[in-house]
């Protein structure tokens, strides 16, 4: 049964300083409406006129497709965490030391009952859809329990579209040949351009540097049409990001993520760079990714802004859900941990209490959406708590990550780590769209489809 619509206040439009030379923004934050205007016409604008005139009579249209959006999804896809164990101690991880240097694998049967039961579920919400359900093989390190994860993928090739998250240390000549034949997506992780700071957040556990692994298996990738690489963004790679975009370009690297540091755990919080260094870095490498672009004719896509970019253009195409309230933990997504249990995302699998329930037990997934482990995630809504309810961009934001806001600012009705970052990053994203840029970050292509519904000349 659809949630329902929530009475609307009057439509009004706040203006918002986008840093532009000649336009600002102007915004109903209840609907995630969204104009350009000229700097000039902005009190003219919010006295009256076409625009104003023109948004009230289309508003609640707005509010229901957005409301739709945040309320009403069914879960289409799943994070697979086959095993707890890692091969590497990043500093950052969100997944407890104890977990992940001696954790447990998941038995292969044990997968394969968990993918016919998910089989089931998915085909319950999805219907006749032509889609396939996602699923991701997600980390500790799903390569770590190799052998279950490939006859998972040969057993429900036709069933499922899979992905797999590695750090790539694992990623030899057979097991690409495996991925690459079944058009399985391949992501990799690579926090520097050199060893040296690659090695400050990712080694071994026995201190072991492992850029040059990862390095290996770009090369191996270079060519195929599905995969991508994560850096994370800390305190200690932050001045290098201009050089990673050009090593990941050189490589040719369909797709990147430049992901902010997830604090949920202390020791990401212990690498956590601040709001206005994370920023300038972050918009240095964007720049350079376009100049790169403007040069050499190939795109750089650098997904998590892409996304950014989407909210504000297509909110109903975005294609990551962490920049929306609630976020996609239980409603777009769910994970499946080691032991079976159930979680909204893998960031809360450090976190028992956030254990929905097993799997394989009675209820399943549905249990596990119902259960007072899931709802805290499910219901938080930046609309019903400061700083973000008086936020003019809080739906291109979301106030990412739930975790994150429960673990390291004390609960969920609160922000997360970076919330200075997030509003500079939709005022960049903002600029970019008034100078007719906003196309070169984003996937050829990503407007066939969408419908403009409104238009003011």
């Amino acid at each position: 049964m659809k949630a329902p619509l929530p009475p609307q206040p009057t439509p009004r439009l706040i203006p918002v300083d986008i840093g532009h030379a000649t336009y600002a923004a102007v915004t109903d934050p209840a609907t995630a409406f969204w104009a350009l205007v000229d700097k000039t016409r902005v009190d003219a604008e919010l006295a009256g006129g076409a625009l104003l005139d023109g948004y009230r009579a289309r508003a609640d249209e707005f509010a229901r497709e957005l409301h739709a959006l945040r309320f009403e999804l069914k879960p289409s896809g799943v994070y697979l965490n086959p095993t707890e164990r890692c091969n590497l101690n990043c500093t950052y991880c969100y997944l407890p030391g104890e977990q992940r240097s001696g954790g447990r694998h998941m038995a292969a049967d044990t997968l394969l009952a968990s993918l016919a039961k998910l089989k089931t579920y998915f085909a319950t919400v999805m219907g006749d859809s032509a889609r396939k359900p996602r699923a991701i093989f997600h980390g500790a390190e799903p390569l770590m329990n190799r052998d279950a994860v490939f006859a998972a993928i040969e057993a429900f090739a036709d069933d499922f579209a899979f992905g797999v998250q590695t750090n790539g240390t694992l990623l030899d000549d057979a097991a690409i040949g495996f991925l690459t034949e079944r058009n399985v997506s391949i992501g990799l992780s690579l926090d520097g351009p050199v060893a040296g700071i690659t090695d400050a957040t990712r080694r071994t556990w026995g201190g072991k540097s492992v850029h040059g692994k990862v390095l290996a298996a770009m090369e191996k990738l270079r060519g195929y049409g599905s995969w991508s690489v994560i850096t994370t963004c800390t305190a200690q790679n932050l001045p290098w990001l201009t050089d990673m975009v050009e090593l990941f370009h050189a490589h040719e690297v369909p797709t990147c993520m430049l992901n902010t540091v997830r604090c949920t755990l202390p020791g990401a919080r212990g690498v956590k760079p601040a709001d206005g260094a994370m920023a300038k870095a972050f918009f240095a490498a964007l720049d350079r990714t376009h100049e790169l672009y403007r040069a050499s004719g190939r795109k750089l896509l650098v997904a998590n802004f892409a996304n950014i970019l989407l909210a504000i253009l297509a909110p109903t195409a975005r294609r990551l859900m962490c920049d929306i309230s609630p976020c996609g933990g239980g409603r777009a997504f769910f994970a499946l941990a080691a032991d079976g249990g159930l979680y909204p995302c893998s960031e809360f699998i450090g976190l028992p209490r956030f254990n929905g329930g097993n799997l394989l037990a009675a209820g399943g997934v549905e249990a596990a959406l119902a259960s007072a482990a899931f709802r805290p995630v499910i219901e938080r809504d930046v609309d019903k708590f400061s700083p973000c309810s008086d936020c003019a961009i809080r739906h291109f934001c979301g106030s990412p990550c739930p975790a994150e806001a429960a673990e390291m600012n004390g609960c969920m009705d609160r922000t997360g780590a970076f919330c200075a970052f997030y509003r500079e990053q939709v005022n960049y994203a903002l600029r970019l769209i008034a100078d007719g840029k906003a196309d070169d970050f984003l996937w050829d292509g990503w407007d066939e489809g969408t419908e403009t519904t409104f238009l003011l000349q």
